[in-house]
């Protein structure tokens, strides 16, 4: 009975190690909302990444989250570096930025390391603008076998969605 038992566990241990290597190596996660305003008047709150303690989620997780900016004041080489107990710790750069979208170069230190990129594009619909915030990268081994547990698309897009609806609010009000 015994032997029956550690060969039923071997082969599930085993089956969860092959179904993580058979996930995507790479990661997406992608949300998107409609704003009542023209692109650039979105976007301006995206390439100031001072002006993003006003939609930002990540920004009320921790009371005295430490931030640096540096680089440009907003736009192409804008940088922003935060350590925070919650909020852990990384950079972010403007990579590329146009009238439509955002591109963001994204380095975490903790609580694991990571390189993402993360972009916000604005697309005219009508008199409105869709924003769509997403970000992705290489998904190690490691991740993929701790995405058998957590769905980081459901946990990173509930952020993405409260930061979208943040952003909205904060763009029509103005």
């Amino acid at each position: 009975m015994l032997k029956i038992l550690a060969a039923v566990l071997v082969l599930a241990l085993t089956g969860l190690l092959v179904a993580a290597a058979l996930r995507p190596p790479v990661f997406r996660v992608e949300r998107s909302v409609l704003v009542n305003a023209p692109p650039e008047a979105v976007l301006v709150h995206v390439s100031d990444f001072k002006a993003w303690r006003a939609w930002s989620p990540y920004e009320t997780l921790d009371a005295d989250l430490q931030r640096t900016y540096g680089g440009a004041e907003r736009g192409v080489g804008a940088t922003y570096a935060w350590a925070g107990k919650k909020a852990g710790a990384g950079r972010m750069r403007i990579a590329s930025a146009t009238s439509r979208e955002v591109a963001i170069a994204l380095d975490f230190e903790k609580p694991f390391r990571a390189s993402n990129t993360a972009a916000f594009t604005a697309e005219p619909v009508g008199d409105s603008t869709r924003v769509t915030w997403v970000m992705s990268g290489p998904a190690p081994y490691v991740s993929r076998l701790m995405g058998l547990v957590f769905n980081m698309d459901k946990m990173i897009g509930r952020d993405f969605e409260t930061g979208l609806s943040n952003l909205k609010s904060v763009v029509e009000r103005n």
